[in-house]
């Protein structure tokens, strides 16, 4: 999306009042960019049913999908000026927004799954939720991402110096970023509208990603080995418009936190089957499924969180989350 296409949408969203109220009722627009056969899309309307149900109509769940709003990115700007009311956006996306979020994408930070819902559940989680506030974005809950891993074209890859000269897309993220340039790879941030196209024509040799992205955004065509070496767990992460929350009263607050909790438990249920159904589709179509020696890769940029002694507060979050058990 251009910049004139942006200003266009931010003008309409305006014009027909976010958070629009129609006969006693109002109605909640929210924008994603994933496809709808997505298991989040899924939840979320999941959650709009609900959320009508609970508040007897009076709280209503728009959803544009697919990037219709634009980028993550540019919904999050929409959201900080109160143009769109929720937004669902990768955690890679949100530290550029609310800096102490980039913890959670450290690579080979959490044990297992297990281990990364306590943290996500629990105190340190909904700290990070609360962080986002204070600059406009009210976080609600998190949605499993699975684990991200590496996809390529023409070299498979199964072991870190595989990645040498390859140029790997990436979300703009700064520890993305620092992820793939500490294993060797040349790391490229690409939009996610445009990475088919840009594995296409060779602007990049692959990407990292969980296995429904991988298999929903059809890049299996084009990429025919995928290594499940799981680098990094990235949550989604649902929000809502800080102006959006101070409008409503606490009795609709209650109606949408029951919503999203009850549609979170619901995504994850539907990602598991989600994640063995990609896999098994892949497999089906001719990629290669490579199960390396994860070892090889946290052995690599094991020194990767050293980088963050200097910032006391920030290097005790790592020591938490590492504790949490």
């Amino acid at each position: 999306m251009n910049l004139k296409s942006l200003l266009v949408l931010i003008i309409f969203l305006a014009l027909t009042n976010s958070c629009a109220e129609v006969e006693g009722s109002k109605t909640l627009r929210l924008g994603h960019g994933l496809d709808v056969s997505h298991s989040v899309h899924k939840a979320m309307v999941k959650m709009g049913e609900d959320l009508e149900r609970l508040s007897n109509g009076k709280l209503k769940l728009e959803i544009y999908p697919s990037q219709q709003l634009g980028t993550e990115r540019q919904c999050l700007e929409l959201l900080q000026i109160g143009s769109l009311d929720m937004t669902k956006v990768s955690v890679g996306v949100l530290e550029n927004f609310a800096p102490k979020m980039k913890v959670l994408g450290l690579p080979f930070l959490f044990r297992d799954r297990e281990h990364a819902f306590k943290v996500l559940d629990g105190p340190i989680g909904q700290q990070l939720l609360n962080d986002g506030e204070q600059y406009w974005l009210k976080g609600l809950g998190y949605y499993d991402a699975g684990s991200r891993s590496f996809y390529t074209k023409d070299k498979p890859v199964h072991k870190p110096e595989d990645l040498k000269g390859q140029k790997i897309r990436v979300m703009e993220s700064v520890t993305a970023m620092d992820m793939v340039r500490g294993l060797g790879g040349s790391p490229t941030p690409i939009s996610w509208g445009e990475l088919y196209t840009a594995l296409q024509q060779g602007v990049v040799d692959g990407a990292e990603n969980n296995p429904p992205s991988f298999y929903l955004s059809r890049h299996y065509e084009v990429c025919k080995y995928y290594t499940l070496n799981e680098h990094t767990v990235l949550p989604d992460v649902l929000l809502a418009s800080t102006a959006l929350w101070e409008k409503l009263s606490i009795e609709e607050q209650g109606w949408l936190k029951h919503a999203v909790e009850t549609s979170v438990v619901y995504q994850r249920k539907l990602w598991l089957e989600a994640e063995n159904e990609a896999l098994e589709a892949v497999e089906k179509a001719g990629v290669q499924i490579i199960r390396p020696d994860k070892g090889l890769f946290s052995e690599k940029i094991k020194d990767s969180f050293d980088k963050y002694k200097d910032d006391e507060a920030f290097y005790r979050l790592i020591e938490e989350i590492k504790a949490t058990e």
